[in-house]
């Protein structure tokens, strides 16, 4: 692996990961301390669908509470208008969360 460092995580310390933290929140909270699977199919099925909903259909606060679909379609695309320049999606997703 080139470029790639491990990145230590004290024990006990999850403001250190807050993404990851919140992410696994959310996935507590919403899916499985409300389900009881039966089955392995079951709870691959029931987990897709809530990773569907959660990473397309859902508003997310840092997109100005549009869904993934709505901020993708409102970006715009290589060889539309304006060049797609390193960085230049980073500074629209910071004006949509300064919004």
């Amino acid at each position: 692996m080139v470029g790639v460092e491990t990145y230590y995580i004290e024990p006990g310390s999850p403001w250190e990961n807050g993404y990851a933290e919140s992410f696994h929140s959310r996935l507590r909270d919403e899916l499985l301390e409300r389900e009881e699977f039966t089955t392995l199919l079951e709870a691959r099925v029931v987990s897709a669908a809530w990773r569907i909903d959660y990473d397309q259909e859902r508003p997310h606060s840092a997109l100005n509470y549009q869904t993934p679909a709505e901020f993708a379609s409102s970006c715009p695309r290589k060889g539309e208008g304006e060049s797609a320049k390193p960085g230049e999606k980073m500074r629209k997703v910071e004006a949509v969360k300064k919004g």
